[in-house]
């Protein structure tokens, strides 16, 4: 990828944000709507981490990357800290990896 190439998908993308402010203004969106657009962050960062804790390249696997996400997901169902809900996944993945 060029450096031009870049440039012209950050102009496009913050061209888009400006696109949709003059295309809505100060009209509110349906409640519908912003509830959905508020969960949008956490559903990206979900697909993120379940592609790189099951993919290796262009092959699916399951190694120890998924002990450490389902310890993180217990810690955090468990309501611990972030900082504790991080280490203990990178602690779990990194013992079975010694293992």
């Amino acid at each position: 990828m060029t450096w031009g190439l870049i440039l012209v998908l950050a102009a496009v993308a913050f061209g888009f944000k400006v696109l949709g402010l003059v295309i809505i203004g100060s009209r509110r969106l349906p409640a519908p709507l912003e509830r959905c657009l508020a969960l949008v962050p956490a559903a990206l960062l979900t697909a993120l981490i379940a592609k790189d804790t099951f993919s290796t390249g262009q092959d699916l696997v399951l190694d120890e990357r998924a002990a450490g996400i389902a310890v993180a997901v217990i810690a955090a169902w468990r309501k611990a800290p972030f900082v504790v809900v991080v280490v203990l996944a990178a602690a779990t993945t990194a013992l079975l990896r010694q293992l």
